[in-house]
């Protein structure tokens, strides 16, 4: 093979072109972001038969997990215009268009997560007049998961506030009679036949809220699954009185969708799914919204690959913890693990006192309470077999 710089940028491009079937010719290895790239282009493009003769498919139809993921890469490897073009090309690859074309077979649809993701992934090439059929679909799911998520979530934000608003120095129209007394039997006087209650034990007047919650969502390809948990979870949230709940998702932009907590399907098919990441403008937009920290927590939900000033970003961290935020970063909110996710960043957080995990949509409702009563969050995860990212490869 020539050493020629020349010669050997022709042959990568032949390469990526002809798909390095055993006809190709060039004879060349692809590595790195190359072979990323001939990756994704293999499952949506790969066809026709080998070179023995067999049929060779692409692996579009093979789950929309697979699907959901294939998204994320293309928009790392390609540019804008020709991620458009691969997501009309897997529309047809998948029967997505039939799936949306047809009544017929849209009511024998369950949908799951991943579907949902991947429609939410495609939504800015769906044609409009299958729009509302997709709508369906992602309102189909939302009502199963806030079946199954509401009261889990609602119980144990109802306990964590309880918790948090009780006092030992009631007023006297808030004092818990039955705890009370029973905190004080040792205190139990014979000869007046009565308890002298030496501690008090009540709850305390709420106020129209107790915690603020801000939930910082990253829409970036790899976060497609965590946004539809996130979306029924800030919805059911915003429900609840005491708390006062914001969500905000990002990319290069931010954009505020609390206004939309009302609805978890306008808050999804709100989200553009996909496109750079910064991280560190999404968190200075955050830090606005906090007007009493030591009442506030920040949820973070991003693989934590920053494309703006990673510098900046973990200042901002440090900002917001340092004035009394209680934070977590979640590299994923869904039942699927952790992405790939930046470990040099995970490895700062840790320093920052910000622990970064995984957490399953079934352990959420749990994390919020153990946030909500300030207690230690790395020591829950620990006892959850949560494993807590400290950057180094594990």
């Amino acid at each position: 093979m020539s050493n020629d710089p020349l010669h050997e940028e022709r042959l990568r491009r032949w390469r990526l072109i002809l798909g390095g079937g055993k006809a190709d010719g060039t004879g060349m290895a692809l590595q790195g972001i190359d072979l990323g790239m001939d990756e994704a282009m293999s499952a949506l493009y790969d066809g026709g038969q080998d070179g023995e003769g067999k049929d060779r498919r692409g692996g579009m139809g093979d789950s929309m997990p697979n699907v959901s993921r294939w998204l994320g890469d293309i928009r790392e490897y390609f540019p804008k215009s020709v991620v458009q073009v691969m997501q009309q090309d897997a529309i047809e690859r998948i029967g997505l268009r039939q799936m949306l074309a047809e009544p017929d077979i849209l009511e024998t649809i369950e949908p799951d997560v991943h579907m949902v993701a991947t429609l939410l992934s495609l939504s800015s090439v769906i044609p409009q007049k299958t729009k509302a059929t997709a709508r369906v679909l992602v309102k189909k799911l939302v009502e199963q998961l806030m079946k199954k998520l509401e009261n889990p979530m609602r119980e144990a934000i109802r306990g964590a506030l309880n918790r948090a608003s009780r006092t030992k120095n009631p007023r006297h129209h808030d004092i818990n009679w039955n705890r009370t007394v029973i905190t004080n039997l040792k205190h139990y006087q014979p000869q007046y036949k009565t308890v002298i209650p030496e501690v008090m034990i009540g709850y305390g007047r709420r106020r129209s809220q107790l915690r603020d919650v801000i939930i910082c969502i990253d829409q970036s390809g790899s976060m497609a699954t965590s946004v539809v948990y996130s979306s029924i979870f800030g919805a059911v949230m915003a429900s609840i009185p005491a708390l006062k709940t914001h969500l905000v998702v990002f990319d290069t932009s931010v954009v505020d969708l609390t206004h939309e907590l009302h609805d978890p399907v306008e808050i999804m098919f709100g989200t553009q799914l996909g496109g750079g990441t910064n991280i560190e403008k999404a968190l200075g937009y955050c830090q606005q919204l906090i007007m009493r920290p030591e009442h506030t927590i920040v949820i973070l939900i991003s693989d934590l690959y920053e494309g703006g000033d990673r510098d900046m970003m973990l200042q901002r961290v440090g900002q917001i913890v340092n004035s009394g935020v209680q934070m977590v970063a979640l590299l994923a909110l869904n039942d699927d693990g952790a992405p790939s996710f930046d470990r040099r960043i995970a490895a700062e957080l840790a320093t920052l006192d910000v622990p970064a995990f995984a957490v399953t949509p079934d352990l959420f409702p749990e994390l919020m309470a153990t946030a909500l009563n300030r207690r230690d969050i790395a020591l829950w995860a620990a006892k959850n077999d949560i494993q807590v990212a400290r950057g180094e490869e594990e």
